[in-house]
């Protein structure tokens, strides 16, 4: 079975969502149904339908969270070093066809944020510049198309995760 790298912060996230799903959301729903249950007719209850395809996919959310918790392999990028990029590295990156300056984290699929400059272990960035280091220059293939960054630093320190009070 595969393990998914994820932060001290990202798994902790995970289970309070995971909390929030079980407490709130799945008795929030059920009432939902029952109220829609109570208007008649099912088969043509619109209210009731929605109702239970709610249902459905916070169940759905549910297990996969539940999945996630389970394999995580929790990473803590404050015990980790060396000059080699891997999962919970903080990394500068030149941009050397605009000359600008990115700094990303490489974290989890459930913390991956590119506007806060998260990138997930499996985005294309991050695929072209696991295992290399400081000074080496690559080229990665996004779907803008070939870039080419030289790395300027790694190094690995705590990573915050943007605050996210709601779900669903």
């Amino acid at each position: 079975m595969e393990r998914f790298p994820t932060l001290p912060a990202g798994i902790a996230r995970m289970k309070e969502e995971l909390e929030w799903r079980k407490t709130v959301e799945r008795p929030s729903i059920s009432q939902q149904i029952e109220v829609a249950r109570e208007h008649g007719d099912l088969k043509e209850n619109a209210e009731y339908h929605a109702a239970k395809e709610k249902q459905g996919l916070a169940e759905g959310r549910i297990r996969l969270l539940e999945s996630r918790i389970a394999m995580a392999q929790v990473v803590d990028p404050e015990k980790l070093s060396g000059n080699r990029i891997s999962f919970a590295a903080t990394v500068d990156l030149l941009d050397v066809d605009t000359d600008k300056t990115l700094t990303y984290a490489i974290v989890g699929e459930e913390e991956s944020d590119f506007r806060h400059g998260l990138l997930s272990y499996k985005s294309p960035i991050a695929q072209g510049i696991l295992g290399k280091e400081e000074g080496d220059e690559v080229e990665v293939q996004t779907g803008a198309g070939t870039r080419t960054f030289e790395i300027l630093d790694v190094r690995f320190e705590p990573i915050p995760l943007p605050e996210k009070k709601t779900w669903g």
